[in-house]
């Protein structure tokens, strides 16, 4: 009985039900779309987030460089410019550490030893001032005869640089170029900043290779320089093979050229010795403590989170996830409200439009729990066809923003623990110095939607059936069968 009147009550009352359900449809469609986009921005961020760091660190440990006195020493290149072969090209190679102060490699062991700490690699972030050209024997005759001397420290009387690099005057005619290179771990591939760019072409480094004569090449960098598959890289006059470019996932790369750690910290005298510690913990719900622990057993170091970086980024991604997060968040909130009360109101009026039928009912000894009961079960339903509008409203608005993809904007600033100087700016997340820190990143929002979201929504609906069946059904209780009595007079 209980069915077969819902069934006719429910057809006879089409279009009431389908003014309580639009109603409904509408708030969680709103629910679906807002925590999609949201669900959308965390991702975007993490890919941001993921060009400085890697894919799997959840942390770095670093120690904060040293602020250098505007009086402290000029980086010196040496030329010979004496004898006769003067005018043939020379160069010199300047291998910095580049951005932090180093830190023991039996530091890297004593953060694994860490309680929840799952993984952890050391890294060496360098940068190259290479500096090559000809010195013009004539010119610096006359320029050690007014006391020039020989070319150490990189400059000369009246030399001039152009906006391209090029120093020109002074007896010499030379160009400065700077990229960077980083020493990576070959025996741990899947931890550190290389994991976030994609070897499309060639191979990566061998566990073997730990001190091997290969190198690894950004794409934007070998297009630059003209590098491909098997040519050769000098760098301090030691040369090393291009065995793969790699291709960044998103932003720009960790560095231009990739190297075995070893031979980093051959090149840079810096043996034993890395700048960056890449971290992965057991549980990524314990971040914070396990980032407590290492500071408080480590002294002198900084630790990094991803936490720590969302906090720096900035441009459109960060204020669209901020509304996102809070007015889209709020709007969802009192749309949902609002749907419930309208749809509790209509639903409170149509009983009160159907006292001569309950009344009746009531006289033919219907008690007011069974007629509550059918009351709730024709809002149930309503409010369940409601949340199938809904999800198929808020599927369809999520696809149309995954179609669109609309492009924002990122910029990551520095967190303060260091900051790279000459070379492609600063370093995020304790990671090697890159461009990211200073440069805007594009970033494609999609608007996935999860199981869980689906699940919510089917939540809400039943939910707001139940809350419009509530004031149904007191408003049912309180009928009697003289209420009918009266409406038919």
């Amino acid at each position: 009985m209980f069915f077969t009147y819902l069934r006719r009550e429910l057809r006879r009352r089409r279009k009431a039900a389908l003014v309580v359900a639009s109603g409904l449809a509408l708030g969680i469609a709103l629910v679906i779309v807002v925590s999609s986009v949201s669900s959308g921005m965390e991702k975007a961020q993490g890919k941001v987030l993921q060009s400085l760091y890697g894919l799997g660190t959840d942390m770095t440990v670093t120690k904060a460089a040293q602020a250098q006195s505007s009086t402290g020493e000029r980086p010196r290149f040496q030329f010979d410019a004496r004898g006769s072969d003067s005018d043939e090209e020379q160069s010199s190679d300047r291998v910095m550490v580049q951005g932090f102060q180093t830190l023991a490699t039996s530091t890297v062991s004593k953060v694994g030893d860490q309680k929840g700490v799952s993984d952890v690699v050391g890294g060496l972030s360098l940068q190259v001032v290479k500096v090559s050209g000809q010195f013009r024997q004539g010119q610096f005759q006359q320029d050690q005869q007014s006391g020039g001397g020989n070319q150490q420290g990189g400059g000369q009387p009246g030399a001039q640089q152009s906006p391209e690099g090029r120093v020109e005057g002074g007896g010499a005619d030379f160009d400065v170029n700077n990229y960077s290179v980083y020493g990576t771990d070959v025996t741990k591939p899947a931890l550190g900043p290389l994991t976030s760019s994609k070897i499309t072409s060639g191979r990566t480094f061998k566990s073997s290779e730990t001190n091997a004569k290969v190198v690894v090449a950004d794409k934007s960098y070998a297009k630059e320089k003209k590098l491909v598959l098997g040519d050769t890289v000098t760098i301090k006059s030691v040369k090393y093979k291009v065995i793969g470019i790699a291709t960044p996932d998103s932003g720009d790369a960790a560095a231009n050229l990739y190297i075995p750690l070893k031979q980093a910290q051959t090149l840079s005298d810096s043996k034993n010795k890395v700048t960056t510690i890449y971290v992965k913990a057991s549980d990524s719900q314990q971040i914070s403590t396990v980032k407590s622990t290492i500071q408080k057993n480590i002294s002198g170091t900084t630790v990094t989170t991803s936490a720590d970086l969302a906090d720096t980024v900035s441009g459109s991604l960060s204020t669209a996830s901020d509304l996102a997060s809070n007015v889209g968040k709020w709007l969802s909130i009192a749309v949902l409200v609002a749907a419930f009360l309208v749809a509790g109101l209509l639903t409170s009026s149509a009983v009160s439009r159907r006292v001569r039928e309950f009344g009746t009912l009531k006289a033919l000894g219907w008690k007011s729990g069974r007629v509550t009961r059918q009351v709730v079960g024709e809002a149930v339903v309503n409010g369940l066809v409601g949340g199938a509008l809904g999800i198929a409203l808020g599927l369809g608005g999520a696809y149309v923003v995954t179609a669109i993809s609309p492009t924002l904007q990122a910029e990551v600033g520095s967190t303060g623990a260091a900051v790279g100087g000459g070379g492609p700016g600063g370093g995020g997340m304790g990671g090697p110095a890159r461009q990211t820190a200073s440069k805007a990143l594009d970033v494609a929002l999609t608007a996935p939607v999860a199981l869980s979201t689906i699940a919510l929504a089917v939540g809400l609906a039943v939910a707001g059936g139940l809350i419009a069946g509530a004031f149904g059904g007191w408003r049912a209780s309180r009928l009697r069968p003289a209420d009918a009595l009266r409406r038919v007079e």
